[in-house]
């Protein structure tokens, strides 16, 4: 896959978050014509941001890329692993986070690792209009 633009990075202070949604929904523009498609994107990203800005630490990354169908959006941050989920399946009953990624997203994972917590979706951007 090939990046849209460079890695967005930032801290969770200040409106980090806010300009990162935007940057995934203007570099998604650039594959995905449908708004409505768009719209899921967006808020797919709006809920990984929100998490990693939540259970995280240190710097969170958003990277887009894509191969001209699909178009993949990964978060990232320095955040530690709980002790009790290390390996464990990420649970979809707290917040909505990983709920709303699981019902819109193509493909996803969430990743823990002692030093990064990693979470990315797929969505294939031919696919407007198909039933959710």
């Amino acid at each position: 896959m090939e990046r849209l633009g460079e890695p967005f990075a930032f801290t969770g202070d200040g409106d980090g978050g806010r300009r990162a949604r935007r940057a995934v929904r203007e570099r998604a523009a650039k594959v995905i014509a449908d708004e409505t498609l768009l719209d899921d994107v967006e808020l797919m990203a709006a809920e990984g941001v929100a998490n990693a800005i939540l259970h995280g630490t240190g710097i969170v990354t958003v990277t887009i890329a894509t191969d001209g169908r699909r178009i993949r959006v990964d978060i990232t941050d320095d955040g530690p692993a709980q002790a009790d989920t290390a390996g464990a399946d990420p649970r979809l009953d707290h917040g909505r986070g990983l709920t709303v990624i699981d019902a819109l997203a193509d493909e996803w994972s969430f990743e823990q690792s002692p030093h990064r917590t990693r979470l990315w979706f797929l969505v294939d951007s031919l696919a407007a209009g198909r039933a959710r």
